[in-house]
C-alpha cells in the first residue's frame, strides 16, 4: 500500500489537466515543501498560503495552517484533488476518468490489487486516499546532526555554536521559542503556555497569532472555521525540523529567511493585533547570539530525508527525467 501510495502521490495524471502531482507542492529535496511563497494549483491559481512541510506529519495532530477538526490524512488527500476554491489538482468532476486510467494501466492493476487484495472494484478515491496517506506517514525524519547530538549521544555531531544556540531557544528569559515549538517534532504542541492534550471544547490549541500581517480574507486563520473574533490570525505553528530547507516562512511566505524569522520575533511580531500572542515581547539578541540561533536550527536538517529512494519519486528515470508518467 504505501509502494501503491508512492507512485500515487508523484503521478501528474491526478491532476486534471496532467501538470502536477501532490509531489509538485511537496519536493523531498526542500524537506516536502515547494519553496514558494504561496503554493500554485495545476490550473495556474496562486493560492494565498504556502505548503507546509509533510514530515513527520503521522505524528501531526492538526494539518493544516488553520483547520482545527482535519487531522486524518485520508480526508486531506481529497482537499487537493476535489477542491474548487482555490484549484490544487482540479480533479471535481473528472474522478471517473481519473480511476478510469489508474484501471487501465498494468502497474496499478498490480499494486492495486496487491495493496486491496479483496473482491470487488478496488479504483476506488477511498483506495487512492487510504494508500497516499501510507506513504505520507511513512516520511519519517530523525537522523539530523542535532538528533545525534541529542538522542545519540553523540557530542560531536553539532558545532559549539549550535549548542549555544540550543540554550537560547530554549530559554524562556530570551528566546522562548520552544513555547511554539516544541517536542521532539519542535511543532505546536503548546498554546498560551498550556500542553495541548487535543481538547474538543477549545480546538484553539496549538494555534498562534504572532503578528505577521493584518489578517484580511482569505488569511484570517483559525477564525475561517470558528468564526470567533477572538481568532482571526491564529495559524498553526509548524515544525523546525528541516528549517533551514523550508523557506519562505510563516504561512504566507512573508519572511525570506531564518534572520529575517529573528528579526520578526526579537521585534515582538512586525505588527500590533488585538489577539497577538501574550507569548511574544520584544527582547534582544547580539549578532553572536543570532547567529547561534541560526546555527541550531541549521542543525535540524536531515540530509537522509532528501535523499532516501522510500520517498523519491518513482517516474524518474534516465529516459523520463521530468517524472511524467
Amino acid at each position: 500500500m504505501v509502494e501503491l501510495g508512492r507512485y500515487l502521490f508523484y503521478d501528474k495524471r491526478m491532476s486534471v489537466n496532467g501538470g502536477k502531482s501532490c509531489g509538485s507542492c511537496h519536493r523531498q529535496e526542500l524537506a516536502f515543501t515547494d519553496g514558494r511563497a504561496h503554493a500554485e494549483g495545476t490550473t495556474g491559481q496562486v493560492h494565498p498560503r504556502s505548503s507546509m512541510s509533510l514530515v513527520n506529519v503521522a505524528y501531526a495532530p492538526l494539518l493544516t495552517w488553520a483547520n482545527p477538526a482535519l487531522d486524518s490524512l485520508e480526508e486531506q488527500a481529497l482537499i487537493p484533488m476535489l477542491g474548487k476554491e482555490p484549484i490544487e489538482l482540479g480533479l471535481k468532476g473528472h474522478e471517473q476518468e481519473f480511476l478510469n486510467t489508474l484501471r487501465r494501466d498494468p502497474l496499478y492493476q498490480r499494486l492495486f490489487l496487491q495493496a486491496f487484495p479483496e473482491t470487488g472494484d478496488v479504483y476506488t478515491l477511498q483506495n487512492v486516499t487510504k494508500a497516499i496517506a501510507a506513504f505520507e506517514r511513512t516520511i519519517v525524519s530523525m537522523s539530523s546532526p542535532y538528533d545525534r547530538y541529542r538522542w545519540g549521544a553523540d557530542s560531536s555531531a553539532i558545532s559549539d555554536s549550535a549548542k549555544r544556540g540550543e540554550l537560547l531557544f530554549s530559554s524562556s528569559e530570551r528566546g522562548g521559542c520552544f513555547q511554539c515549538h516544541g517536542g521532539w517534532n519542535f511543532s505546536a504542541i503548546r498554546f498560551e503556555g498550556r500542553q495541548d492534550r487535543r481538547d474538543e471544547s477549545d480546538p484553539r490549541g496549538g494555534f498562534f497569532n504572532t503578528g505577521v500581517s493584518p489578517y484580511l480574507p482569505p488569511n484570517r486563520g483559525l477564525y475561517e472555521h470558528t468564526k470567533r473574533s477572538e481568532d482571526i490570525g491564529k495559524f498553526r505553528a509548524p515544525t523546525l525540523r528541516n528549517i533551514a530547507l523550508t523557506a519562505p516562512y510563516m504561512h504566507d511566505g512573508s519572511l525570506a529567511t531564518l534572520e529575517a524569522v529573528l528579526d520578526h520575533y526579537t521585534a515582538g511580531g512586525k505588527m500590533d493585533h488585538p489577539n497577538k500572542s501574550r507569548i511574544l515581547r520584544p527582547f534582544r539578541l547580539t549578532e553572536a547570539e543570532r547567529r547561534d540561533l541560526v546555527e541550531f536550527l541549521r542543525s535540524l536538517t536531515d540530509e537522509d530525508l532528501l535523499h532516501d529512494p522510500r520517498w523519491s519519486d518513482p517516474w524518474i528515470s534516465p529516459e523520463n527525467p521530468g517524472g511524467q508518467r
